[in-house]
């Protein structure tokens, strides 16, 4: 006998036998104990869920001599003679997909004139009646309407919303529904244990959600499954082999490498998905479903029975969600949704799902507002691990060692290298991070930091080339593989770390580069080895430098105030202040007999003379701020040159030492006493205002004879 699909030869013969249809089931044979039976049937659902097995078994069972509890009894001559196929005039199938014409329904319009020959009934069975014609429908209305009492019509279809209202209000109208996992898992194992076939119940389980509600589905890929594994034990991995699928531990995976925005594992990992050959269609299609579990599970913690999927990936799927938020989980439904529908017709699916993961770990490439939002969770998370960071560290729960070794969490303290004897971690402040001027240093200082090195890191980085990278990192670059690698993990990079941030006193970000020995240096990084860095602090920043004659002066100046102010009783104070009024006062007489000045000028002249009485009695720090550029300039045109001479010059006869002439009350940059260095400064200003009075008047005679 020739082979049969699992799907025909396990096609329930009984209602009874009829899986997750129970609401249609008890009331066909309910109808049938009553002798209630319609005249007019639609079953509509989706595919494989029992509408053409339910119609045939209500055409047996209303034909039935002898129907046990509603269902047909299967020994009777009419029972038999249907299932052969024997019985033509009682049941009668039509395919509409091919028969949708007006001509096709004129002749079961013919037909159903003429009774049964056996049977009391004949039934119409008409599938996929969706496709019938506009005309054809209206031809059947009538006889849909009032058919004899011996006929009745069954109709079938998948696309419900294509049936003319007409037709619908005619007719008793069934749903039939999706059949659960568990119950096309169960009717499953039935017929592997009736075939004597070896199957785990996990792949069973799979086979079954891979069908999709759909019993004849799950029947066709059993079927495959045990013929490409004819003769060994059907395995979970095996089923994913076959059907191209992946496991529900790789959705897992690649959702985690979504959420932390890790592009590269998550490229990785479909590449490793497209090595092994799986359907990227149904790939992103079961990641959809995998999002849509995970979103039940996000929103409400009594979702077991919406979650068809075992306890195990239940409870890890739990885990996942306390890292996830609903708005981040259905933006990534939204963008595979989006990429499912573009996958039809795509000629390069790979690069399609490429683009959208790295959509998904980029929200900034993404403008939408739903990146927007994926975006400020990226930023409350890291925001949310640094003060988690900080409090550890303000409550001691982070320890960072004092050889710089790192940090460490346990109960507040950590086991140092003296813990054998105090029993207590030392612990130091965080290093802050360094800046471009740090790097500088440590490019610097790099023959220093050698130094500090235990062997053999010393004997690996005398032959390092220092580079700089982005965000102020330092770049060692080295020609061997394997010290690169070893230095850019712990522990070997935590050592090389704390030697430098040990020297430096921050923290130095670096990386351990990797040069090509056969290619110029130049060529693949910027050394900095040969460059010195002139670093220049707030503290060391240089002064303007001013001429030796002006330091000396300012200087002399200070002293000279200083002595003044100290050394000088009140007495002294005054008579000095007289004898410095009356010189100016002849001065200024003298001047004004011999230029012959106006009043206005007497009057300057006065004013200045006034000034320099007022500064003696002020301190020597005010005279210095109010006054410094002109006690300069002075100084430069009048007394000032005549201090060019060294101090022990400048000392007068009679003063042995540079102290006595100093208390005194003399000037040590003039050599001048108290008196003649004031009487000086009024001369000065004497000569500066006659000096002005001469341009002035010259000025007045070009513009008068210009008038001329």
């Amino acid at each position: 006998m020739a082979y049969v699909a699992l799907y025909r030869k396990f096609r329930p013969p009984v209602f009874d036998d009829v899986k997750g249809q129970d609401h249609i089931v008890t009331t066909l044979k309910n109808q049938i104990k009553s002798d209630r039976i319609g005249h007019a049937y639609l079953f509509c659902g989706t595919r494989g869920t029992g509408k053409t097995s339910v119609a045939k078994i209500l055409a047996r069972a209303v034909n039935c001599e002898n129907p046990q509890d509603g269902s047909p009894c299967g020994e009777c001559p009419t029972c038999k003679a249907i299932e052969s196929g024997a019985a033509m005039g009682n049941v009668i199938e039509i395919d509409a997909a091919s028969n949708n014409g007006v001509d096709n329904i004129r002749e079961i319009i013919d037909e159903i004139s003429y009774s049964p020959t056996v049977g009391k009934y004949k039934v119409y069975i008409i599938d996929e009646v969706h496709m019938l014609s506009t005309g054809a429908f209206n031809a059947l209305l009538k006889s849909l309407e009032e058919p004899p009492s011996y006929v009745i019509f069954i109709l079938a279809t998948t696309e419900v919303q294509k049936i003319p209202i007409t037709i619908l209000s005619r007719c008793q109208r069934y749903d039939f529904h999706r059949i659960t996992i568990d119950t096309i898992a169960d009717r499953l194992r039935e017929v592997v244990d009736k075939e004597g076939i070896k199957v785990e119940d996990k792949a069973l389980r799979y086979v079954a959600k891979a069908a999709d509600g759909s019993m004849r589905d799950s029947l066709s890929l059993l079927d495959q499954c045990i013929a490409f594994n004819y003769g060994e034990e059907l395995t979970y991995d095996r089923v994913l082999g076959v059907l191209g699928a992946v496991d529900t531990e790789v959705f897992g995976r690649l959702f985690s490498y979504l959420i932390k925005q890790d592009v590269s594992s998550a490229l990785n990992l479909l590449s490793e998905i497209v090595i092994q050959g799986r359907e990227l269609s149904q790939f992103v299609s079961d990641f959809i479903w995998y999002l849509r579990n995970l979103m039940l599970v996000s929103t409400s913690d009594n979702m077991e029975d919406a979650v068809d999927m075992s306890t195990d990936n239940l409870n890890s799927l739990k885990e996942l969600a306390k890292n996830s938020d609903i708005d981040t989980i259905m933006r990534y439904i939204r963008v595979f949704s989006e990429l499912s529908q573009s996958l039809r017709f795509a000629a390069q699916k790979r690069i399609l799902i490429e683009v959208a993961l790295i959509r998904l770990c980029k929200p900034q490439m993404d403008e939408t507002s739903d990146a927007l939002l994926d975006r400020i969770r990226i930023l409350e998370q890291r925001s949310e691990e640094m003060d988690g960071v900080l409090g550890g560290i303000k409550s001691g729960q982070i320890v960072v060692n004092a050889q710089g070794a790192g940090a460490s969490a346990g109960g507040g303290a950590a086991v140092g290298a003296g813990a054998g004897t105090t029993g207590a971690a030392q612990r130091t402040k965080v290093l802050e991070s360094a800046v471009a001027e740090d790097v500088k240093r440590v490019v610097n200082d790099w023959g220093r930091i050698l130094v500090q090195m235990p062997n053999p890191m010393r004997t690996y980085m005398e032959k390092a080339v220092l580079s700089q990278g982005n965000d102020n990192k330092l770049f060692i670059v080295l020609d061997n593989k394997e010290r690169v690698a070893k230095y850019n993990e712990d522990p070997g990079k935590e050592e090389l770390s704390a030697v430098i941030d040990g020297i430096i006193g921050k923290h130095v970000d670096f990386e351990m580069r990797y040069a090509d020995r056969n290619k110029p240096m130049e060529e693949q990084y910027v050394s900095l080895n040969n460059i010195h860095f002139d670093i220049v602090t707030e503290e060391d920043e240089e002064m303007p430098d001013f001429p030796e004659e002006l330091t000396m002066q300012e200087n002399g100046a200070s002293q000279d105030g200083n002595v003044s102010q100290e050394n000088l009783t009140p007495q002294e104070g005054n008579l000095s202040q007289e004898s410095q009024t009356s010189q100016g006062e002849n001065v200024a007489q003298e001047s004004q007999s011999s230029q012959d000045r106006n009043v206005s000028q007497e009057n300057q002249f006065s004013e200045a003379v006034n000034m320099s009485q007022e500064n003696l009695n002020s301190s020597e720090e005010n005279h210095l701020s109010n006054g410094f550029e002109e006690d300069v300039s002075i100084r430069q045109s009048g007394v000032g040159d005549s201090s060019k001479g060294s101090m022990e010059e400048a000392i007068p006869q009679g003063k042995d030492t540079f102290e006595e002439f100093e208390n005194s009350g003399g000037d040590i940059i003039s050599g001048l006493s108290e008196d003649e260095y004031y009487a000086g400064m009024a001369q000065d200003y004497v000569a500066y205002d006659e000096q002005q009075a001469m341009d002035e008047e010259n000025a007045f005679e070009e513009n008068d004879h210009d008038d001329d």
